[in-house]
């Protein structure tokens, strides 16, 4: 009788091949695991409602599984037409309706302007008037993210304007059909049939945009975005904002204090436009309020008008050898040729003045300036 003990060398090796397949299978099932664990490889999205309840099934009759808010990051998990199934980051999973959420691509974005506005000099503080969106651009169908509630507190940064009404940015474009394939080439590459032109419809004249003001401001949590100017109004003390003389005030700045009595009463730099949204300038007038220690009142120490004022303007203290440290301001203003120039100005209170850079020629003093106009 004869036994067949076979090759040994080759067992071996089949057995060796066998236990690497096992090995790479098991770390597939490993990854496999942990991507279902921390969501790697997931779409992201983030909840643009103020608050939205979970359900447990994406149907009109639910039961609620969680709630999320404004700005909170979620996995999805699956879509079903107008839902989405989504994970939050503690693990509570539940069905949305989709237009409350948006993409990772718009939550970059604030990101970004987050970043751009952080050395930008607040222009005003202001506060809300209603609950308001945190727009991506300035815009009524632009993106949004975040939401401000009524009587929110923002720091002012910079204006734009915008088409009251321009249509939402378009979509992407289809992805491009696939290739013809053999069996049709000879058939797709012959001619198309020639078709009589259809005469051209008049031209209808396009109709001017109506413009609006939007403000892009920063919240007291530091999150930024443009809102509706209307939406919020500037912090002007009363005692300065009745002298606006039908003005809108623009913005604001505090330049420096005096002591009346046991009191510390601030003068103001405040800026002006015309009461019009879609302006092309940012500001056309000037004034400077002082503090009248003998009669207690706000005055108008210096007024300039017909400006083409951009933003921002900025405000600090200069030292001035003999007359000390002063406040100062700069302003940007284009010029008829639309060149931008920067102008200097010091408060020695209660005269304000230019500073000349050098070379630079000195202009006449405008005539509201020449007397001292009480307010």
């Amino acid at each position: 009788m004869r036994y067949s003990v076979g090759n040994p060398v080759k067992s071996a090796r089949q057995s060796f091949s066998g236990y690497w397949w096992l090995l790479a299978l098991a770390s597939v099932l490993c990854l496999a695991g942990c991507d279902r664990g921390d969501g790697r490889g997931r779409e992201i999205v983030y909840v643009s409602a103020p608050q939205v309840a979970l359900r447990d099934q994406a149907a009109a009759v639910y039961n609620k599984t969680g709630m999320v808010k404004n700005g909170d990051r979620l996995e999805v998990l699956e879509h079903d037409r107008r839902y989405v199934k989504v994970r939050t980051s503690g693990g509570v999973e539940g069905w949305m309706e989709q237009r409350y959420l948006t993409t990772q691509q718009v939550y970059d974005g604030f990101q970004k302007l987050i970043q751009e506005g952080h050395n930008v000099p607040v222009q005003a503080t202001a506060t809300t008037r209603n609950d308001t969106n945190l727009h991506l651009e300035p815009g009524r169908e632009t993106e949004h993210l975040y939401q401000l509630n009524s009587g929110s507190k923002v720091s002012v940064l910079k204006r734009a304007t915008a088409d009251k009404n321009a249509l939402p940015a378009p979509k992407p474009a289809p992805p491009p059909k696939p290739p013809v394939s053999r069996g049709h080439a000879a058939k797709a590459a012959s001619p198309p049939p020639p078709v009589k032109p259809i005469p051209a419809m008049p031209a209808q004249k396009a109709a001017d945009p109506i413009l609006e003001d939007w403000w892009l401001v920063r919240d007291a949590q530091g999150k930024v975005g443009w809102v509706l100017g209307r939406m919020i109004d500037l912090d002007v003390p009363l005692e300065i904002a009745q002298y606006a003389e039908g003005q809108r005030l623009i913005a604001f700045f505090i330049l420096d204090e005096v002591t009346d009595g046991d009191k510390k009463v601030p003068q103001y730099l405040v800026l002006m436009s015309e009461p019009k949204d879609g302006m092309p300038y940012d500001y056309d007038q000037i004034r400077v309020f002082t503090w009248n220690l003998r009669k207690h009142r706000y005055e108008t120490a210096y007024r300039e008008r017909k400006l083409n004022g951009i933003l921002p303007v900025t405000a600090s203290h200069e030292d001035f050898g003999k007359e000390g440290t002063l406040p100062t301001f700069v302003l940007h203003v284009k010029d008829d040729s639309g060149a931008l120039a920067e102008r200097k100005y010091k408060m020695n209170t209660p005269i304000v003045r230019r500073v000349l850079a050098p070379g630079e020629q000195k202009e006449a003093a405008p005539a509201a300036t020449r007397k001292r106009r009480r307010r």
